[in-house]
């Protein structure tokens, strides 16, 4: 999968989403009418890629997140689908630990922000072995987050949320505001795309790729060899 690809992946997840004889909605139980508003928000969603730097950053900005809002200020957009190149931790289910590639959001009930976490289909099928054919990103589950004035600690998050994760999530959103820190691009979907948002009179979407500035991607070594991992900005 290539940024360019990803408006590509987000149609076909939502067909997917939306086929009450897919594997998704026959496996989950869960009705077309109930996934109704996920697919309405993952169509209108704002497109981003997270280059494996920016990625590890966001993970590493996670473990010292204590605390984050969910609301729309402080989200990257008011819907969104992320895509962390490498990866962004693991979601446990069923005893198997699965790599989460990307996030989902929007608005939920009553006001909440409802995340969706997601693997790569590469990736799911290396540790689960499906019998049939899956969507490029598979759906790992749904979790609703509060939306509160003052930040939620993250021990307080729902049961059964995967807090590494989420705090991923939230500091992967600051750190995304920083300007100074992070460099945006955007990438059009390939021609094939292109073509067919247009004659479906579709506005084409673009892909923003969030990556780190050059002189903050992480210093390998140290001078004796050793390997650190640290990044320039810390």
């Amino acid at each position: 999968m290539k940024p360019s690809h990803l408006p590509k992946v987000r149609d076909q997840v939502a067909g997917h989403l939306s086929d009450p004889d897919g594997w998704v909605l026959r496996g989950s139980g869960v009705t077309v009418a109930e996934m109704a508003p996920t697919v309405t928000a993952l169509r209108s969603s704002t497109l981003y890629w997270v280059t494996p730097d920016m990625a590890a950053l966001a993970m590493s900005s996670g473990t010292q997140l204590e605390a984050a809002r969910w609301a729309t200020a402080d989200q990257a957009a008011p819907c969104g689908l992320v895509v962390f190149d490498g990866g962004i931790g693991h979601f446990a289910a069923h005893g198997i630990e699965v790599p989460v590639d990307a996030c989902s959001w929007g608005p939920g009930q009553e006001g909440n922000c409802v995340v969706g976490l997601w693997a790569n289909r590469r990736r799911f099928e290396a540790v689960v072995s499906p019998a049939e054919r899956l969507p490029p990103l598979v759906p790992l589950g749904g979790h609703e987050l509060p939306v509160t004035a003052g930040p939620v600690p993250m021990a307080q998050l729902p049961a059964g949320v995967p807090r590494p994760v989420m705090a991923s999530l939230a500091a992967a959103w600051l750190l995304m505001r920083q300007p100074t820190l992070v460099d945006r691009r955007t990438e059009q979907p390939d021609r094939s795309v292109r073509r067919a948002y247009a004659r479906q009179d579709r506005p084409i979407p673009d892909v923003t790729i969030v990556d780190l500035r050059r002189q903050y991607v992480p210093d390998v070594q140290e001078p004796d060899g050793v390997d650190t991992g640290r990044y320039r900005w810390l």
